[in-house]
């Protein structure tokens, strides 16, 4: 398969990068890559609200062994082992993900949009339109992640830093980026978003930033 586009993102890092598409509102740009950076390519894209994309997890390191077929999801805690296709963990027979973005806008030759769940630099196999008369089922079954929900923690801050990047700090640490496997007690997390490195600590529930630090030398 050839790659068609790279998508640029705040997550230098698979830390910390949202366990699903759509948790976070943060945006990100698709860059396609000649020559399918083409204004055809894209008619009528601009008229559609969400689009697929189909990408490779570049991040991931290959066994040479022969590959799991079951994993254990995060979200159970990490002790509990599920098939490898009744999951989307990126440990796959190929290195392939799927997720479903907002498409904000078209500038030129680039998408940009919000709801991702890519590392920096992700390759993009394919983008394909959502076409919600086909697409979306209210009925649906979800096996185990029926039962699971996502809990938000309150974030505090014990430094400064301006509002855009303050807001999108307490989107991504409110998900709890911790493993589920962590032990309770207290131990400092460092998370890579954009140019800076975010400290923090949870206590009693509650995530406390202690330090936000620019990597961009001056």
């Amino acid at each position: 398969m050839n790659k068609i586009a790279i998508i640029h993102s705040l997550f230098k890092e698979k830390f910390s990068i949202p366990r699903q598409p759509g948790l976070v509102n943060l945006e990100s740009t698709i860059q396609l890559l000649a020559p399918y950076n083409r204004q055809e390519a894209l008619e009528g894209l601009e008229n559609f609200s969400h689009i697929w994309i189909i990408f490779e997890f570049h991040g991931i390191e290959k066994k040479s062994e022969a590959i799991s077929l079951s994993v254990r999801p995060p979200r159970l805690g990490g002790n509990i082992k599920r098939g490898v296709f009744a999951t989307r963990s990126p440990h796959r027979p190929n290195n392939i993900g799927l997720s479903l973005v907002k498409l904000e806008r078209i500038e030129g030759h680039n998408l940009i949009i919000s709801g991702g769940d890519f590392l920096d630099q992700t390759p993009v196999l394919d983008i394909k339109p959502y076409i919600k008369e086909i697409e979306s089922i209210p009925k649906a079954q979800s096996s185990w992640t029926d039962e699971m929900q996502e809990e938000k923690l309150n974030v505090i801050f014990h430094c400064n830093c301006e509002n855009k990047l303050k807001a999108q700090i307490i989107e991504v640490l409110a998900l709890d980026p911790r493993p589920r496997f962590h032990e309770d007690g207290y131990k400092k997390y460092g998370s890579r978003l954009g140019n800076f490195d975010i400290q923090w600590v949870v206590e009693n529930g509650v995530v406390n930033v202690l330090e936000i630090i620019s990597l961009v030398k001056i």
